[in-house]
């Protein structure tokens, strides 16, 4: 058998001496472990099996089902990273996600983990990790390790006092969890393994915390019109800057106020993925722009001047439902008012729940706060600003190329006042490079 493979370029091999898989040999094997893995999750989601009792039902399936069959159930679980197990599930191509991790003979003590994955497909191993709540997604705490047992005590669910052998604590993985991802992964609970979105990246009014992947690039059209015939129409481009963690993109804007129409301020973008998401840490990439005083500021169409905004997004799944918060600034230190100049600076804070009723149909509530600096009768004044947008988004391809298509009624609220309008958003994703 070992020749044979040999013979079809799957493994190099030297009597005597050993064997190793070649590069088409280690994908054809990650091809097979995702199509074990994605029927694993299947069986469970789906068929409603447990999941101690899906590796040999999984071991049958596997060699008898198609490709295009796993695709579509892959499809249909909606892209899933891990399996039951948290096992990683490889892509399409072949390619494994990176999952670092430490055991429970590794990580610190007195801090508090996530499981994220259990190594053991033994039925009553299994069994006895339910049983004792030690499944992946919840967060334990390893309180002593006793080198003359060779044994490992935890806190788990409910301050649960749990002792294991290091052979079985050498089986469990965890990560380190932050404050922060704390919070996020125990409002998460259990659905730490739930189906990643298929659309993301396109919110209509709150950012969100993810930039483009490496060679794709996104086109964002977006048009606003409010009961009082003010309308504004942008086009946003976003480009990876060689890697997904630095992005650039710019945003330019025609509109119409008070009768006249034109181009407004343009923003050029830079944004840093500075944390990636992952089971119980949230996305996060701040952005700094440069505001280009390109619109005319006499007939309302800009501020005038140059000026530099900062906005903060951090984005966290939670099931089926993700959640986005902003905050950030505008300032305008030479904006521009009849013939002088005024220094302005307008702080911002900003929520968004997105709930995925269907893979590609989300309905999404955004909500922004702006305490807005204005000029009025030469006297600076500051107005809080609440805006609410109720709406939905929908689209085709779940990869690249997408299409997204959505709308919303924004309604502003203001000193008492309020009024509505409505919001339609179109992008599209595509690569700039040869894609696998």
């Amino acid at each position: 058998m070992v020749k044979t493979l040999a013979e079809s370029g799957l493994v190099e091999y030297e009597p005597y001496a050993g064997v190793a898989l070649t590069g088409a040999g280690e994908k054809l094997a990650a091809l097979v472990v995702r199509r074990h893995r994605v029927v694993e999750l299947f069986l469970v989601r789906v068929m409603g099996y447990r999941w101690d009792e899906v590796h040999d039902e999984a071991e049958q399936l596997e060699h008898v089902v198609s490709e295009r069959l796993i695709d579509k159930m892959d499809e249909m679980l909606g892209r899933p990273e891990v399996d039951p197990h948290g096992d990683p599930i490889p892509d399409p191509t072949g390619v494994v996600k990176p999952q670092p991790a430490q055991t429970l003979l590794t990580c610190p003590l007195h801090k508090q983990v996530t499981i994220t994955r259990v190594i053991d497909q033994d039925r009553s191993f299994l069994r006895f990790i339910e049983n004792h709540h030690l499944k992946p997604g919840e967060a334990i705490e390893v309180e002593e390790r006793d080198a003359v047992s060779d044994s490992v005590r935890v806190k788990a669910r409910n301050d649960e006092r749990i002792t294991i052998g290091t052979r079985a604590a050498s089986k469990v993985l965890v990560q380190i969890a932050s404050t922060v991802a704390l919070v996020l992964a125990m409002a998460a609970g259990a659905g730490a393994q739930d189906a990643p979105f298929q659309i993301l990246d396109n919110s209509f009014l709150v950012e969100e915390a993810f930039n483009q992947e490496p060679g794709i690039f996104q086109n964002i059209l977006t048009a606003r019109r409010d009961e009082d015939e003010e309308w504004q129409v942008t086009f946003t481009q976003e480009w990876p800057l060689f890697t997904q963690t630095h992005q650039l993109s710019f945003t330019a804007a025609v509109q119409g106020i008070s009768g006249a129409s034109g181009f407004g301020d343009l923003h050029i973008n830079y944004r840093w993925q500075a944390l990636a998401e992952t089971e119980t840490v949230p996305a996060y990439s701040p952005r700094l722009s440069l505001i280009l005083g390109t619109g005319n500021a006499s007939k309302g169409l800009g501020a005038g001047g140059n000026g530099w905004q900062v906005n903060l997004p951090v984005s966290k799944q939670f099931g089926d439902a993700y959640l986005h918060w902003n905050a950030g600034f505008t300032h305008n230190p030479n904006a521009e008012s009849g013939d002088r100049e005024y220094n302005l600076f307008t702080p911002h804070v900003a929520m968004s729940g997105i709930w995925r009723l269907r893979p590609m149909f989300n309905l999404m509530l955004e909500s922004v706060v702006e305490f807005e600096q204005f000029v009025e009768s030469d006297a600076i004044r500051r107005e809080a600003v609440f805006t609410l947008s109720p709406g939905f988004r929908t689209g085709w391809g779940t990869a690249v190329p997408q299409t997204i298509v959505g709308v919303a009624i924004p309604i502003r609220m203001t000193d008492g006042r309020s009024s509505a309008g409505v919001f339609g958003y179109l992008s599209y994703e595509l690569a700039f490079t040869r894609q696998p």
